[in-house]
């Protein structure tokens, strides 16, 4: 009985931290934009490898995207658009990134991401786990 409540504990804290490494845009469509605490890159790849254990392929390849999606984001904040006008291209960019990291993980480790809990109300890129159910086929 302890052995399967520390196993259930194991895995809702993974959830947790995944789930806390993937969400960004969430706290921007509050209108905080600039506010707030956001998580490294590093910190965003050692909790999604903690949740689904990344390969060290998988670490390097997600990295650079996570990098590259920062940066272009960054830009957008800096071009002085207001929030209204960039959420939607945050929101495509964001689902972008969340598609480019699927294609990279195995079956159980997309299995791993789509158990994550909802955010930010709904599927898709502020939704459930990496942005919503697998790609079709």
């Amino acid at each position: 009985m302890k052995n399967m409540i520390l196993k259930h504990a194991a895995r809702i804290g993974a959830v947790a931290i995944c789930s806390a490494a993937l969400s960004t845009v969430p706290m921007m469509a509050q209108g905080g934009g600039g506010g707030g605490m956001r998580m490294s890159t590093a910190d965003r790849v050692a909790a999604l490898d903690k949740a689904v254990t990344l390969t060290d392929d998988q670490k390097t390849k997600i990295t650079a995207i996570y990098d590259a999606d920062q940066k272009k984001m960054a830009d957008m904040r800096a071009s002085g658009e207001d929030m209204q006008t960039m959420m939607p291209k945050m929101q495509a960019m964001r689902a972008d990134e969340t598609k480019q990291i699927r294609a990279l993980l195995t079956p159980d480790q997309q299995t791993k991401c789509d158990a994550m809990p909802q955010r930010g109300g709904g599927r898709g890129p502020g939704g459930g786990g990496m942005g919503g159910p697998p790609p079709a086929q």
